[in-house]
């Protein structure tokens, strides 16, 4: 029984975190973008593009997350 609370428990902190590694995964991108834009004087270029690559890392995140629970 302490052993099934323990993964729970360790399953809930894993899981909550999900969506702050997503998040953070986009922001990231969308930073990027922009520092590149502010640095070459292309304002809106960069940051589609690298925001693009935080939404892709973000759903890859996702993925993971998916591919490891039903491995369980």
């Amino acid at each position: 029984m302490k052993k099934q609370k323990q993964s729970a428990f360790r399953d809930l902190a894993y899981y909550s975190g999900l969506g702050f590694s997503v998040a953070l995964a986009i922001f990231i991108g969308l930073f990027i973008g922009l520092g590149i834009d502010r640095l070459f004087d292309t304002t809106p270029i960069f940051m589609f593009i690298f925001l693009f690559f935080g939404i892709i890392a973000g759903f890859n995140n996702i993925y993971k997350v998916i591919k490891r629970s039903s491995k369980n």
